[in-house]
């Protein structure tokens, strides 16, 4: 394992761009399963003579937490700490606590590394240090992801646990964390540095003054976005349902792709295409780039992965902050409700405080207002594709494979978009942008997505799911909301000229507890879903 070392090494010292180093372990993994059993019988060998046998410098479990499918970043920081010379056994995702707990203590694993994607997977997280506090575990825990912080972890992850937590916000960074851990010399100084770190983040947390103040709810929504509904005329869509869409043409997917993210993916940072002609990583994101086109058109050729997708088209109005969907003109049956939240900060003179709902006439108005719905996903047919992959210890096809899904999922949704635009809602039938001002987002109209800023509660999918029937074309929900397959994207049409992307941001309990019993749920219910909204701690956490 020297070679994959000094790869590790390089990797570290920024002499090497991560799609080098996955490569690179590649070569090294295939090369190592061909010569397993001589390097086995070569090990034996040498732990006879020395009287030792040869060890990694450390055992990790990996997992994507319950609930959460997103595994590209983990699969990455597995294979730079396997160019380290880490044993990682990576349980793959979806993996609840128990199992994760229970694989670390029959493997004797050094490290527990934990990783996801969308926020309920933070409150998990949280449970999984619970739960070694309470199975008395002291290995130190590693938290990952892209809804992850230093200062969640330091606030909401590590007081669950006795034991050393810290947050690694890239693959870059896991091989120093992990080595400082295991070290004799390094690790007592380490911990020190990292708990310190952490206790004044807490402190700082809890005496912090709030950014911006707070709102009552009744204020907030005295100052909504007012619309003089009777000077405006909603436009109709073209029709009114449910339409699939099959076996779409991966071909014009790729053509509306967003490149920038999938340099993000692969850790090299620059905006496309300047990213192509930068002085430090030009080289290895041309060099990324002209792999993935390659792949991608394999993809498209050989048909590796299905696209389908589901839109939908509905009479609709506001009633205070949420909008009824009505299941046909009639208007006298409420197909589903979408929930809202209201900005509740402080506003400039002249802002309102948005809400979604704002953009749909009210039902007292008597204006027949529409919206839009869809779901699509590109991983159909992945999960084979991908093991195939692994079988052959190939992780960079296998994690570019999932890369290039990604892109083409965002990429069909903003086809779709376009598609309800001109043709299948029609109010913006003449539009003529390029693929540059998609991806600026110069049209009109909106398509905010649950669980992210304008709509951050991800249980609203569930309902979207069943107005859609989103089942019908391959795609499911966890039990934390996230979309299976992961290549996959859904949200709400608005074609409100004044629609626009907002953060809802922080809000008070009088809004959590008037949206509970909206939404008919348990006020701790609704925390849990809403927590990284809540300007309040439920349940500060008691420093263990």
């Amino acid at each position: 394992m020297d070679g994959m070392n000094v790869v590790g090494d390089l990797f570290g010292a920024g002499k090497m761009f991560l799609p080098q180093v996955v490569k690179s372990a590649r070569v090294m993994k295939q090369a190592v399963a061909h010569l397993v059993p001589y390097i086995e019988a070569e090990k034996q060998k040498l732990a006879l003579e020395s009287g030792e046998a040869a060890k990694p410098k450390g055992k990790i479990v990996v997992a994507t937490v319950k609930g959460d499918v997103h595994d590209i970043g983990k699969n990455i920081v597995g294979v730079v700490l396997q160019c380290n010379n880490y044993e990682v056994i990576n349980l793959g995702v979806m993996v609840p606590a128990s199992k994760i707990l229970q694989v670390a203590r029959d493997e004797k694993c050094d490290i527990i590394g934990l990783s996801g994607l969308i926020t309920p997977s933070l409150e998990e997280m949280a449970h999984v240090a619970h739960e070694m506090e309470r199975e008395g575990f002291t290995i130190p825990l590693l938290i990952g992801g892209a809804t992850t912080s230093r200062v969640h972890t330091a606030v909401k992850i590590a007081p669950n646990y006795s034991g050393t937590t810290i947050y690694v916000p890239d693959a870059s960074r896991s091989v120093g964390v992990c080595s400082n851990l295991l070290s004799e010399d390094l690790r007592a100084d380490y911990v020190r540095t990292v708990r310190a770190d952490y206790d004044k983040i807490r402190s700082q947390h809890q005496s912090r003054q709030p950014r911006a103040a707070l709102l009552t709810l009744a204020a907030a929504r005295a100052n909504a976005l007012m619309t003089d509904w009777q000077a405006y005329t909603p436009p109709a869509p073209g029709f009114i349902g449910v339409k699939a869409l099959r076996d779409y043409d991966l071909a014009v997917i790729a053509s509306h792709i967003d490149w920038a993210p999938f340099f993000q993916t692969w850790e090299l940072s620059g905006p496309y295409p300047k990213i192509l002609q930068d002085p430090l990583v030009g080289e290895a994101a041309r060099n990324v780039f002209a792999e993935g086109q390659a792949m991608l058109a394999k993809i498209i050729a050989e048909r590796w992965l299905s696209a389908n997708a589901v839109v939908g088209l509905f009479p609709a109005n506001s009633v205070g902050d949420d909008i009824e969907i009505y299941a046909d003109e009639s208007r006298t049956r409420v197909a589903t409700r979408f929930h809202n939240l209201r900005q509740q900060a402080q506003r400039p003179a002249g802002k309102p405080n948005y809400c979604l709902a704002d953009l749909v006439a009210p039902k007292s108005s008597g204006v027949k207002d529409y919206i839009g719905a869809f779901a699509v996903t590109s991983g159909l047919g992945i999960e084979a594709r991908v093991k195939e992959f692994e079988a052959k210890h190939d992780d960079y096809n296998a994690i570019m494979l999932k890369a290039l899904a990604d892109r083409l999922a965002e990429a069909f949704a903003e086809h779709l978009h376009q598609r309800v635009r001109r043709e299948f809602w029609g109010y913006a039938a003449g539009e003529a942008l390029d693929n540059e001002a998609l991806i600026r987002e110069e049209y009109r109209g909106i398509r905010p997505a649950p669980g992210y800023p304008a709509c951050p509660d991800h249980t609203e999918k569930g309902d979207l799911f069943r107005l859609l029937d989103a089942s019908g074309i391959g795609i499911a929900l966890t039990e934390s909301y996230a979309m299976w397959p992961a290549a996959a994207v859904s949200g709400f049409y608005f074609s409100h000229p004044e629609s626009q992307y907002f953060a809802v941001g922080k809000i008070g309990r009088d809004q959590v507890e008037d949206y509970a019993r909206r939404k008919g749920l348990a006020l701790p219910d609704a925390e849990r879903w809403l927590a990284p909204q809540l300007a309040y701690d439920t349940a500060r956490p008691t420093t263990v």
